[in-house]
């Protein structure tokens, strides 16, 4: 076993058993097995990288320095794609901006995680799904990539169990949740909403996930489909604790492409859909622009609603 920047390294000879135990014993898993983290595979990962030491900040909750050659060792255990490291370091630096609030996501007793949106080409590019089943198995890049981003909270920032991490029951979605934003879509993209790129990461500090359907009986107008979705928006702002705040802040919805296309069908854009979701059911976010809409996922009209947590934090976009 040699080392790459204080991380254990196995040999290209050494057998699978023998990586996984020098893994746990590095306390560097998830309880999953992990890809073994050999010399080839490091290099190959962080090829094309200028400074792969320079640290890019101290990732809470226990201030590891976030670097690009730690991220990359995150990448291939996790069994991320090559070509994933520029997207994953975007996504850690984007954990990093104070109004995320990371230090809260990661060690409170709540059933916080960091979900992850990938925008634009780069998702296509290296296979990230945004189609059947994007929130769960499937053949996409998915599972890879978000994985990568919960070992580097768990490794480089102390997020372990009973440690940085003190979730009284945690989430699935500690293992990975990852997932594209749809290019069919009749809404603009998050990141053009947001002044940036379209190759794009969002990170969003989640309490889980909500299936909702559009109101039975009452047909396919936009507001058969958007009022159960208000109903739930302003129900989890009481259940998880989003009242305790001064204000109510941001609201994500995932909406699949049928029902988004039913909706502008209707003539309704991206800012009648939030103006209608914001003045619903009463006061569920800061301002109509703050609830967005994201279109991804397969056939069907089934939408999934993700609760922002509870104790304060706001979703972040940054170009990759």
């Amino acid at each position: 076993m040699t080392g790459w920047g204080g991380w254990p390294v196995v040999g290209e000879d050494a057998s699978f058993d023998r990586a996984q135990a020098l893994l746990r014993e590095a306390e560097l898993g998830d309880g999953l097995p992990l890809v073994p983290p050999t010399e080839r595979r490091l290099r190959v990962m962080q090829a094309g990288i200028a400074d792969p030491t320079a640290s890019r900040g101290a990732l809470p909750p226990l201030f590891g320095e976030l670097a690009p050659d730690a991220v990359a060792y995150q990448c291939v255990i996790a069994g991320a794609p090559t070509g994933a490291l520029p997207v994953v370091m975007a996504a850690a630096e984007a954990m990093l901006d104070p109004s995320f609030n990371l230090l809260g996501i990661a060690t409170t007793t709540g059933t916080a995680a960091v979900a992850l949106c990938i925008h634009g080409p780069i998702a296509a590019h290296l296979g990230v799904s945004a189609g059947t089943n994007c929130l769960g198995p499937n053949e996409g890049a998915n599972a890879g990539i978000g994985r990568a981003l919960q070992l580097v909270l768990r490794n480089i920032g102390g997020a372990r169990p009973g440690v940085g991490d003190m979730a009284t029951m945690g989430q699935p979605a500690k293992f990975s949740l990852c997932f594209a934003e749809q290019s069919d879509s009749p809404f603009p993209p998050l990141p053009v909403r947001r002044n940036l790129p379209r190759d794009s990461v969002t990170v969003l500090g989640i309490s889980g996930t909500q299936e909702l359907l559009p109101a039975d009986g009452e047909g396919d107008t936009p507001e058969a489909i958007l009022t159960p979705v208000a109903r739930a928006m302003s129900l989890a702002l009481d259940s998880g604790g989003g009242r305790r705040r001064n204000e109510a802040g941001e609201q994500v919805l995932l909406l699949p492409p049928e029902l988004a296309h039913k909706v502008a069908a209707r003539g309704w854009d991206l800012a009648a859909v939030q103006r209608y979701l914001f003045e619903a059911v009463g006061r569920i976010a800061r301002a109509p622009e703050a609830i967005h809409p994201i279109v991804t996922g397969g056939a069907g009209i089934k939408m999934t609603y993700l609760p922002l947590w509870g104790g304060g934090t706001a979703t972040v976009t940054r170009g990759v």
